[in-house]
């Protein structure tokens, strides 16, 4: 989908820096020291405007959330969304999840959120898929023991491929769900995608998935 061009938007990350950090690759296995706690740390890659966020740190202020997004257009408004908010353990990066293991240090990571990632529907496209091998290896070496990767989608072909990439990893899973919405999770936050599919009637998947031996 094509973003609107803000021409504000450098502006706007340069007067917030203490929200959109710049330079992420800095704080490299100190992420719990700009939060200023030891709060465990989650991460969600690709976090669009925000709203994941902004309800999972309402939901646990307990946990340090960071969210991951490499479009300029779509982090400033996130960024807008978080500091309606007032929530103070919310952290956003305007980077490629491609350089994920340049960021966050061996075990530094809690959980890894993956919503509605962009399916890349082509076979010769799916080294981009964030639950290729190459992203799972990554994911493995940031999560902390007994971290896991937390993955919804709308997209079946996606969800599907997802789950044979995990076992063929060696993953294992905590929960397989084919229409999330019918069990009225009460701790399920939805993105502004899940909203729209799921009042189309579209079935939203989830799974949860760990490394064993992490």
């Amino acid at each position: 989908m094509r973003q609107r061009h803000k021409p504000w938007a450098d502006t706007f990350l340069q007067e917030n820096t203490h929200l959109v950090i710049p330079q992420a690759q800095q704080h490299k296995g100190k992420w719990k020291e700009l939060f200023g706690n030891d709060n465990p740390v989650h991460v969600e890659i690709g976090t669009g405007k925000g709203q994941f966020l902004v309800g999972m740190a309402q939901q646990h202020p307990d946990i340090n959330y960071i969210g991951i997004e490499l479009a300029k257009s779509i982090v400033v408004t996130a960024a807008q969304k978080v500091l309606d908010a007032q929530h103070k353990n919310i952290l956003l990066l305007n980077e490629n999840a491609a350089d994920f293991r340049e960021i966050f240090a061996d075990g530094e990571i809690a959980c890894i959120y993956l919503n509605f990632s962009d399916p890349w529907p082509k076979n010769r496209h799916a080294k981009r898929r964030l639950t290729y091998q190459s992203f799972l290896e990554q994911y493995q070496e940031v999560l902390a023991n007994t971290g896991e990767v937390i993955f919804k989608t709308d997209n079946r072909g996606l969800f599907e491929y997802s789950l044979v990439s995990f076992s063929q990893f060696g993953m294992r899973l905590n929960e397989v769900n084919l229409d999330l919405h019918a069990i009225e999770d009460p701790l399920n936050v939805m993105t502004e995608y899940e909203e729209k599919f799921s009042a189309k009637g579209q079935p939203i998947y989830r799974c949860r998935a760990f490394f064993p031996g992490t």
